[in-house]
C-alpha cells in the first residue's frame, strides 16, 4: 500500500501560515545547502517553475507520483498563472468552490476526499502522495497519513493557520530522524504509531 506523507513547512510554534495563510516569510531560509537537500531528496515538492528556474526540472521524483493540497494552496499557483503548478505529478485538488478543473492535470475533489485518498494509497506503485497544504484537509485526512516530514523554520508566528486544523484528537507518532540546517532550519521524519 502506497504511502500518505504530509510533507509540511512550519513555524517553530506548528504554524503553516499567518492568519491570513501567507507564510512567505520561511522563504529566507531556502538557502544553498537546504536548496541542495530538496533536490537531492525531494525534488518533486519543488514546483515545475521552481524546478525549472533552479535548473533540475529533469530530475526525476524520488517519493511521490501525486499531490493532495486544498484550494488556498492551489490558489497560489493560480494566482501566478500556473494552473498545474506540479505538473511534473499528478494532482489533487480538495475544493468546494472549483466548479472544473482548469487544467486537464488537475483533478478537483469536490466531495469524499478520505475515499480518493484511499483509493490512491490502494494502487500499485513504488511512489506516494503528497500531501502539499491546507490545513482544514490535513485535519481531514489525519487518520490517513502515514508519515510527517516537517521542515520548521525558526520563526514563531503566534497565531495562525494550525498544521491540522480539526478538533481535539490525539495521534501518535514515532520519531524516525531529525536533520538541522545551517540556517537553523530542521526537518524531522515522523511514522505513524500503529
Amino acid at each position: 500500500m502506497r504511502k500518505l506523507t504530509y510533507f509540511v513547512a512550519c513555524s517553530i510554534d506548528g504554524f503553516i501560515g499567518d492568519p491570513g495563510g501567507d507564510a512567505s516569510s520561511f522563504m529566507r531560509y531556502v538557502d544553498e545547502e537546504f536548496l541542495e537537500f530538496l533536490k537531492s531528496e525531494y525534488p518533486e515538492t519543488v514546483s515545475a517553475e521552481g524546478r525549472k528556474a533552479l535548473g533540475f526540472d529533469g530530475l526525476e521524483n524520488k517519493r511521490f507520483d501525486t499531490v493532495v493540497q486544498g484550494r488556498g494552496s492551489y490558489q497560489l499557483g493560480l494566482d501566478a498563472g500556473l494552473p498545474s503548478p506540479y505538473g511534473h505529478l499528478r494532482e489533487i485538488v480538495a475544493s468546494s468552490t472549483i466548479e472544473e478543473s482548469p487544467h486537464p492535470n488537475v483533478e478537483i475533489v469536490r466531495e469524499g476526499l478520505v475515499e480518493r485518498i484511499r483509493e490512491l494509497k490502494a494502487e500499485d506503485g513504488d511512489l506516494g502522495i503528497w500531501l502539499c497544504g491546507g490545513s482544514r484537509i490535513a485535519g481531514e485526512l489525519v487518520d490517513e497519513i502515514d508519515e510527517l516530514v516537517i521542515k520548521t523554520y525558526p520563526q514563531v508566528y503566534g497565531s495562525g493557520m494550525p498544521m491540522f486544523g480539526s478538533g481535539f484528537a490525539v495521534d501518535d507518532f514515532g520519531l524516525d530522524a531529525v536533520r538541522a540546517f545551517d540556517n537553523g532550519v530542521v526537518v524531522r521524519w515522523y511514522s505513524r504509531r500503529s
